[in-house]
């Protein structure tokens, strides 16, 4: 069974690579989609009010090591500090709710000390997740296949 997968970008991403970046991100370094169309035009737009939103067609591969998120928990909390703070996984591809600017800054909160666990919790709670799903190796990108790009503007 075969999902459509949505990646918002200034470019048309016909063959997704894994980019290194000096900054970390939820999942680690990976080639980021989301299931919500919506959510890929803002990260399409976020800068220049317009961009391309690249559309996939996402097949499973059961052999691929694979962690899934179904909401923000503790173990999914835990797995983003430890990514935005270098530390890299084993898994092929990683899914689950994004930790959009608001839930990005109480975990930044959360990693400098400045919040406790609970509290980060208190404010995340009235949040809405969105969703991610990150491509973290060659063999994962290989699940994806490119069908379209068009552009979206924003204003």
């Amino acid at each position: 069974m075969s999902i459509v997968l949505y990646h918002g970008s200034k470019e048309y991403v016909e063959n997704p690579k894994i980019i290194i970046s000096k900054y970390h991100k939820d999942f680690y370094f990976g080639f980021y989609c989301t299931l919500i169309e919506e959510q890929a035009v803002r990260w399409a737009t976020r800068i220049t009010g317009n961009g391309i939103i690249n559309k996939y067609e996402y097949t499973p591969d059961t052999d691929l090591k694979v962690l899934s998120f179904h909401e923000m928990t503790e173990e999914w909390l835990d797995f983003i500090a430890a990514c935005r703070n270098g530390v890299a996984h084993n898994y092929d591809i990683v899914e689950g709710p994004m930790a959009d600017d608001t839930i990005f800054n109480y975990v930044e909160d959360f990693l400098d000390g400045r919040i406790t666990r609970e509290a980060f919790w208190e404010l995340a709670k009235f949040k809405h997740p969105t969703h991610q799903i990150c491509f973290n190796t060659e063999q994962a990108l290989k699940t994806l296949s490119f069908l379209e790009g068009r552009e979206v503007d924003d204003r």
